[in-house]
Order: C-alpha cells, then structure tokens, then sequence
C-alpha cells in the first residue's frame, strides 16, 4: 500500500526548494540590515498561550488549532502563527532587560492550522515574520511596514499594494464595542452561533465572520474611525506621515481588522493585484499588539510585528512571472574512465569542495558520452576528463561547456583554472 503525504501539506523537491532557499536567505539579509535578529521557537508551546495570545474568539482557537494530550497529560498545541510564541520567549527570558532596545526579531519555520485546504493555503504553511517589542513609536510601525515592502520589492514584484486601518487604543477600541453590542445586540439571533459566542466577548470578529459577511448590519455596523479618540487619530496620522516621506503608497480601509484578539492602533495588510492571482489576495499582515506581553504574564512592553506565507509569496512571484535569480549551474563534474582515473576524480573532487566550488562526478559508471550527458543535464560549466592517456601526462582535459573550448591543464593547477574560469 502506497503512503502519501496528509492532506493539507506539500513536499518541496529539488528545483523548487533552491527557489525557497533564495527568498529565505533574501529576507535573513534584509532583516541584518534592519537589525532584526533571528529567533527560533519550539513547533509546540502549551495551548493556553495561544488561547491567551491569540485570543480564543478567533477562527484560529476556535476551529483551526492542532491541539493533543502528551505522555503527561499536558495540552500541548502545534503553533498556529509565530507572535504568540516570540512573545512569550521575549516575556521568559526577560529580554525587556536587554541593553539595546527596541528587542527585533525575525522568525521562519512552519506553523499549522486545520482549514481547508485551498491553492495557496495549506495546513501545514511557513511564515516568514519580524516583530519590534519594547517601542510604542509610530516610526517603527513605518519601519516594520517597509521591511515587509522592501521584501516583496527585492524580490521583484510590482502588482502589490499596503492597505492601513487604526484599530484605535484601548479607550477608543471600548467605546466602539459598546457601539458594536447595541447596533447588533436586537438581531444577534440572525447571525451565526460564533457570532453570538462573540458578541459580548468581542463583537469585533462579527466583521470579520465569513459565514454573515453579506448581512445588512455588518455593511451598516457603526465604523471604528467615527470612535477613535485624538490620540489615537494622532498616532496614525504619524505612521502615515512617516510612510509618505519613505515615498511609501498606501490605501485606507475602515473595514481592516484582522484575524488576531491582539491587535491595537495600526493595522495593515498588504495584497496582490496581479491577474489571475485568485479569491485571497492577501500576502502578509500585521499590526500592533500593546498588552500582549501583559496577557502572557510579562511586563508592559508594546510590540508590533507582521507575518507572511512563503506559500502565498511563490504563488504571487508566478502570478507576475517573476524569475528568481538562483544559480543552479555546477563550477565542474569530473569525468573519469577507469579505476585509476576515478581514485584521481574522487580526490580532485573533494579538493574543489573544500575550496568552495560545486563538484560531481559520474556514481553509475558510464560511459565518456553518459557522463557528459550527466554534466549537461545539472548544467555544470566544466568538464575535467581524465583517463589514462591524461594520469600518464599529468595533465587534464578541462572542456568549458558553453564555449566549447577545451585546455590542457596540470592537476596540480587545475583547481585554481576552475576557480578563474
């Protein structure tokens, strides 16, 4: 019987993981020059950080969480979404102590959420993402934001756009619940059940509900702008003005909220308008989330941060045809007739390896004219042959393959030849 993969996963194969290898070590380096710092995390943490952090009117704790007892009946959960887990490695080793604030960090790896699997979306997905905790300036939600433009725009694509909303403090987000439970409150019983479970918790998430998007009082629910208070509008204007002179563009949208309990002030997603790209346009989001670390059990440190698919990334990059510059070409494979020339191919091998070039040579001992074959197909740029008219004259054969041009060189020398050629 044959085993396949779950549903929901993917295997990424030779050809395609030199494309994820790109964008991951394009993101590490853009992050060393932003001064983010790599933080890895376990894949699991105990569910009640999620329930907690994340908050558990969401989709995410509701209905998506890959949740399991262990050996010592501990409820252990497969991490949804990174913030939590950074948040709570920051709060456990008191990085709020750290003498160089603000704390920047930046996270890949996978994370799991049961949702029906769909081009793009999968259960088992990686996120690439940054958080900055221990700064409440509007200048680092400008910074964060570019980080994430300057990602997308490095790795050259052009049909993007940033979308902003403020999602208000904590007063502002007060009063615009209270308003949000009266304008529901008398029809409540027309909306979904998550709905109604939402409704005194966090009606909020009742905006964002997939099942009663088309519903008359969601179109008419009182807006949050028309409550933000005059901090509030202040600290967005800021974030505004600070993206402006980065010659950043951007679309205001009232209706942003995101999917995430956290979230407070500025709010942001940014979204393919590539043709052909389909129904979920979003690429990355994220936001600020002061009273996070206060919610974990840590002290009051604001933070702000922002994840995205690597998934929805490569979808997007073929969704413009944009071609990633990977070098799959090999520096020489070694062709080697007889068993004295191949100890001599083995040996010349593991010398151009260790000094930094990508060697083969023939495993399957084939002939000169399968070999070749075998050095064009991995798109190797030489060709070292060796035989016994070569070990008698001390020299090699080195073919460059897209000149054609072929050169007899010293084994002695023939490292530095493929290191100048």
């Amino acid at each position: 019987m044959t085993i396949n993969i779950p549903r929901g996963t993917q295997d990424i194969l030779p050809g395609v993981s030199e494309h994820w290898q790109f964008i991951e070590q394009a993101a590490a380096e853009l992050c060393r020059q932003y001064q983010y710092k790599e933080i890895r995390t376990p894949v699991f943490e105990h569910t009640e950080l999620f329930e907690r952090g994340v908050g558990d009117t969401t989709d995410i704790v509701q209905k998506e969480m890959y949740t399991f007892k262990d050996r010592g009946d501990r409820n252990l959960t497969l991490r949804p979404e990174g913030t939590a887990s950074v948040v709570r490695s920051y709060v456990q080793h008191k990085m709020h102590g750290h003498a160089v604030q603000p704390v920047k960090l930046f996270y890949t790896g996978p994370m799991f959420r049961y949702e029906r699997p769909q081009a793009g979306r999968f259960r088992q997905f990686v996120q690439f993402g940054v958080e900055a905790i221990g700064s409440d300036d509007p200048a680092i939600d400008a910074e964060v934001i570019s980080l994430a433009m300057e990602l997308y725009s490095r790795l050259g694509l052009k049909k993007i756009k940033l979308v902003l909303n403020s999602l208000g403090d904590t007063e502002s987000r007060i009063a615009h619940k209270n308003a949000l439970i009266e304008h529901f409150s008398p029809r409540i019983d027309e909306f979904c059940s998550d709905c109604q479970v939402r409704l005194d918790k966090n009606p909020l998430r009742i905006l964002d509900c997939k099942k009663d998007r088309g519903h008359e009082l969601i179109e008419s629910a009182p807006s949050l702008k028309d409550y933000l208070n005059e901090e509030s509008k202040d600290y967005f204007e800021k974030v505004k003005r600070y993206l402006d002179v980065m010659g950043i563009s951007y679309e205001l949208d009232p209706n942003l909220v995101r999917g995430l309990d956290y979230y407070n002030h500025t709010a942001f997603e940014i979204m393919s308008d590539a043709e052909g790209f389909g129904a979920i346009t979003t690429l990355c989001g994220g936001g600020r989330y002061n009273g996070l670390t206060e919610e974990i059990g840590g002290p009051a440190s604001p933070g702000i941060g922002f994840a995205l698919s690597i998934e929805r990334l490569m979808a997007a990059l073929e969704a413009e045809s944009v071609s990633l510059p990977v070098n799959e070409k090999v520096d020489c494979y070694f062709v080697a007739m007889g068993e004295a020339a191949k100890e001599k191919a083995v040996s010349l091998t593991y010398e151009a390896r260790r000094k930094g070039l990508s060697a083969e040579l023939d495993y399957l001992n084939r002939k000169m004219k399968g070999q070749f074959k075998a050095a064009d197909r991995i798109h190797a740029a030489n060709v070292v042959i060796i035989g016994e008219d070569e070990l008698n004259a001390g020299k090699a054969s080195v073919k460059n393959m897209d000149s054609g041009s072929q050169e007899e060189v010293p084994f002695e020398n023939i490292i530095k030849y493929i290191e100048k050629a």
